[in-house]
């Protein structure tokens, strides 16, 4: 009863926020539920003079409600299927991955651009936009003005790649009689599965390809977002390092259970339950709430960051998380194209 009446406020408030924008971002797939949240929850917060009253329960959403929702994502994760068709496209994610997070880490030290924005940007530009944000931000301990910021940042590049991405596929010329090869660069090369799913969609439609290249970029999409895993865990282990040891130095406790970040084990648990089960004969269709529960509650705990962010301050200060967005993004293209053709897809 203590935590209802501590903390039903302001998830009320996220709730009332989460449902239109979970609803707006049916309908517009290509900006998504989470940007729209995100956006109304900054924008309504300027009219609330008082949120003492929400306050718990919108720290409750911002928080453990993510992580709920990143271990929830584990349910839409064939193992079997992603180590089988991914295997083609490993040798590009993993440079791809490589090149955003030593970008973002050495325009970090150049620029001297905060820490923990740098580390979501790199790891949302690199892996798979929001949802990679998502599991990072409890691991590094990130405040909600920082990922509010990366969020804004990964948004706005995942845009301009589904508009511009499938012109740029024609002029370099990419197969139109097979979607493997514009399949493969917009798995790689953009980090969001709705811009993902808009871009191979386009190409698909503008030269009658069926499902083809969808089918084919939806499933490195797919290989990628298992990188949240190794990325997490070595976050996770530099934070309990570093934690211990500064405890250490004040004289207290330390408790590695308060440090370390179970959830993302409970995510991995839930990717190797899935792909048991399906294995057994389960179909896909079963797990298919649960991941639209995922993604509401990802909508759900960005209502709840947006409440907690001050808008002017984030337009204040984003100049330099943008622009290291911008060179992430450029990299991962760059990067992307160079290794298709070295191995011969285009």
């Amino acid at each position: 009863m203590d935590f209802i009446k501590k903390n039903w406020k302001g998830m009320l408030a996220c709730l009332c926020i989460a449902v239109p924008s979970w609803l707006l971002g049916k309908k517009f797939p290509i900006i998504g539920g989470p940007v729209i949240a995100i956006i109304a929850g900054m924008v309504i917060t300027l009219m609330i003079k008082d949120k003492s009253a929400l306050e718990s329960g919108i720290k409750y959403t911002s928080k453990k409600i993510l992580q709920y929702a990143v271990v929830l994502l584990g349910f839409g994760l064939n193992l079997e299927v992603i180590f089988k068709t991914g295997r083609q496209s490993l040798p590009i994610i993993i440079s791809t991955i490589t090149t955003s997070l030593v970008i973002a880490y050495v325009l970090h030290r150049v620029m001297h651009i905060p820490g923990k924005i740098s580390t979501l940007v790199g790891v949302g530009s690199s892996i798979c936009g929001g949802s990679a944000i998502a599991a990072t931000a409890p691991v590094i301990d990130a405040d909600d003005e920082e990922v509010a910021q990366a969020i804004s940042v990964i948004f706005f590049f995942n845009v301009l790649a589904a508009i511009l991405f499938p012109t740029l596929g024609a002029f370099l010329g990419f197969s139109q009689n097979s979607g493997e090869a514009f399949g493969i660069f917009a798995g790689t090369a953009i980090n969001d599965t709705s811009s993902v799913t808009a871009a191979a969609s386009t190409w698909d439609s503008m030269y009658a390809l069926g499902n083809a290249t969808l089918d084919k970029a939806v499933t490195v999409k797919l290989t990628r977002t298992l990188a949240i895993i190794p990325i997490t865990l070595f976050l996770a282990f530099i934070r309990t390092r570093n934690e211990e040891k500064y405890d250490r130095a004040q004289g207290q406790s330390v408790s590695f259970k308060d440090i370390f970040p179970f959830f993302i084990l409970y995510f991995m648990a839930a990717s190797i339950l899935t792909t048991i089960a399906l294995k057994a004969g389960v179909p896909m269709s079963f797990f298919q709430p649960i991941k639209e529960l995922s993604k509401f509650f990802i909508v759900l705990a960005m209502a709840a960051i947006g409440l907690n962010t001050n808008l002017v301050k984030l337009i204040k200060t984003g100049g330099k998380p943008i622009f290291m967005g911008a060179c992430c993004w450029a990299g991962i293209t760059a990067v992307s194209l160079v290794l298709q053709s070295v191995l011969g897809i285009w």
